[in-house]
């Protein structure tokens, strides 16, 4: 009986390389695999972070431009959610006299007008304490110049309005 030797398998030449370069392939999807998945779970991560972000920072509620009888705007009123005032720029130089207030007020769609608060004298922006549901059903406001120290509420304004203007509610 003859014998045969069988030859062993060749690990080098052709065979060999395409082993290796298919187990380099696979090392480095599995790389390129697992580094997608964590960018992915950063990517993710943050966007939850900027959305918690977003949600309790403060958002403008209502603004308003309140303008003169020529439709020149002269005074801004914005109020943010969650804060307890209004914001007020004055956009004229008009000031009240020395024996003199302006008053601003909420003219709901029905019923009375009713003071939200008096300006301090000459001042270009300010804050006039509000809560949140001040502007709750109200479409326009006005501002009147009063006796020193304002009108009661009940009474209402005893001069017409110097300036009026639509209250905007933004969508939240």
């Amino acid at each position: 009986m003859e014998t045969t030797e069988s030859t062993p398998p060749q690990t080098s030449g052709p065979r060999g390389y395409w082993r290796a370069a298919t187990y380099c392939c696979l090392l480095l999807l599995a790389v390129g695999a697992t580094a997608g998945v964590s960018m992915y779970q950063q990517f993710v991560a943050q966007i939850q972070d900027l959305q918690h972000k977003v949600q309790q920072s403060a958002q403008l509620q209502y603004v308003a431009v309140l303008v003169d009888d020529k439709g020149e705007p002269a005074m801004l009123l914005t109020q943010q959610s969650g804060e307890g005032f209004f914001q007020l720029q004055r956009l004229t130089s008009v000031v009240e006299g020395s024996e003199d207030s302006m008053q601003l007020w909420a003219v709901p769609a029905s019923g009375p007008a009713r003071s939200l608060g008096l300006l301090t004298p000459k001042l270009k922006t300010l804050r006039l304490a509000a809560t949140d549901r001040a502007l709750d059903g109200v479409r326009m406001l006005g501002m009147s110049v009063e006796a020193r120290g304002g009108v009661d509420e009940r009474q209402g304004p005893r001069l017409p309005y110097l300036w009026t203007g639509r209250v905007i509610q933004k969508a939240l």
